[in-house]
């Protein structure tokens, strides 16, 4: 869907493409961890006592899972009940 008139829409290009590469990188940056906040706040909502694992594995499924086949995407479940992240 999109509901933005043409017109804003370029404006709106305009306006990001005069902001520097670092600065561009930098909202990316910050949506993807508004994102995955309010995606792990979800998680949490339906699964109060979710494990650290169970948050990686729903987080990736949330945000991944759509691009790999059954088989690659079981691997990479597999592997996140075991690693630790740091942060």
């Amino acid at each position: 869907m999109n509901d933005t008139a043409p017109d804003i829409e370029k404006r709106f290009l305009r306006m990001l493409l005069q902001r520097s590469g670092e600065e561009r990188l930098k909202m990316g940056c910050s949506m993807h961890a508004t994102a995955q906040a309010l995606a792990r706040a979800s998680i949490l909502h339906e699964q109060p006592d979710a494990s650290p694992a169970t948050i990686r594995r729903a987080l990736f499924l949330r945000f991944y899972g759509h691009e790999f086949d059954a088989h690659a995407r079981e691997k990479i479940l597999l592997a996140l009940k075991t690693v630790k992240l740091r942060g």
